[in-house]
């Protein structure tokens, strides 16, 4: 099911588990400081949440970037179908 979806990440929370980017290796990546990026995210400075807005997600990747939600031990990754 194709739609338009919010990823936020919360980077403070992450704990470097790295199952993001395993699931969802075009999404996620590891950054420097051992942390996990979630590849062209914007920060937010009033959530200090990074983000996706309203990114098109066939299937497949809707798929893998829920795993890598489900993944997370410490809950720092959302998804949201959003309403464009």
């Amino acid at each position: 099911m194709m739609g338009k979806y919010k990823i936020s990440l919360d980077r403070e929370t992450c704990i470097c588990t790295h199952n993001c980017a395993a699931e969802a290796p075009g999404f996620w990546i590891e950054a420097e400081d051992g942390k996990i990026d979630l590849i062209r995210a914007v920060y937010n400075k009033k959530t200090n949440i990074w983000e996706l807005k309203a990114v098109e997600l066939n299937e497949k990747d809707l798929k893998v970037n829920l795993l890598a939600e489900a993944g997370c031990p410490v809950d720092a990754i959302e998804i949201v179908k959003v309403e464009v």
